[in-house]
């Protein structure tokens, strides 16, 4: 994951935590709201994403009121940007995370993720 988060830091011009905060989010909302027999094996192949999921949802009761007012991608954008992010940050970490994660499993299964998701298509 420290290659991804570098990649964020350097094209998107955030910090580090910022990075690694907004990937949890995105893994996270990708667990909660992807097929399950999907998901569990693109997390297998991101070593790290549950440690980044676990530091999404430490002590953020003002992110976790706002994304949960709002759910689907919308809550998740909600929550990066209560992480400092701005719009055009989340967007930009969102298409990111998506092009990482079909490096790591394959067009196909992050296809199908991707696809089965209601508005992340717009990021892909």
């Amino acid at each position: 994951m420290d290659k991804l988060i570098g990649r964020l830091v350097a094209d998107v011009g955030i910090d580090r935590t910022a990075a690694e905060k907004a990937v949890g989010i995105i893994l996270d909302f990708l667990v909660k709201e992807g097929p399950p027999d999907k998901v569990q094996p693109l997390l297998a192949k991101l070593p790290g994403s549950d440690v980044l999921i676990a530091k999404a949802n430490e002590g953020g009761e003002v992110a976790g009121m706002m994304g949960g007012a709002m759910g689907g991608v919308m809550g998740a954008g909600m929550k990066m940007m209560s992480a400092g992010l701005n719009m055009g940050q989340v967007q930009s970490v969102t298409r990111i995370v998506i092009a990482y994660a079909r490096e790591k499993a394959g067009e196909d299964a992050v296809g199908e993720i991707v696809g089965a998701v209601p508005g992340l298509a717009q990021f892909a």
